[in-house]
């Protein structure tokens, strides 16, 4: 399999996954009007509708907003896209596709709701997290793997370039 399919491969699984999981706390659980469910200790569905990025930030409660955050993210696809089109290895292609396939549920969120599906609450100890879905949850997987995979790269490079002792 091509770097390049796999991309695709991962972003379609990861965009299916998501807009299905959506459907069902959507319509099948109709989370919306039960608002929380408990699923163990440490983990709730819970129904956020957010309006602004990443775990909130920049909540864009205007219509502008929510265009501008549109528009931001599908530029962010068409870099990825062009970086997947370069990418190096699989676990690159694959990490790229997961992130484009995250950001365009999104994307499809706003378009369709005006503000994106979160609903995956994890909490112990007495601390929460953010409430967040399985778009989210790709992109940041993602991106860690892309950190991860250049840390490795950039170890690896040097010791490669090392000079021998002597």
């Amino acid at each position: 399999m091509t770097r390049e399919r796999l991309g695709v491969l991962s972003a379609l699984l990861v965009l299916a996954a998501d807009q299905a999981s959506k459907a069902w706390i959507l319509y099948g659980l109709d989370l919306p009007v039960r608002e929380n469910v408990r699923v163990l200790r440490w983990l709730s569905l819970t129904m956020v509708w957010n309006r602004g990025i990443t775990f909130g930030i920049l909540n864009g409660n205007s219509r502008v907003g929510a265009w501008v955050l549109i528009a931001v993210a599908l530029i962010v696809v068409a870099l990825l896209w062009g970086w997947l089109r370069r990418a190096e290895s699989l676990l690159t292609a694959g990490a790229l596709g997961a992130i484009a396939g995250g950001a365009v549920g999104n994307i499809m969120d706003r378009l369709r709701f005006g503000a994106v599906v979160d609903f995956i609450h994890a909490h112990a100890f007495g601390y929460s997290w953010y409430v967040f879905n399985v778009a989210d949850a790709a992109i940041v997987c993602g991106v860690g793997v892309l950190v991860l995979d250049g840390l490795r790269r950039r170890d690896h490079n040097v010791a490669g370039n090392r000079a021998p002792d002597g």
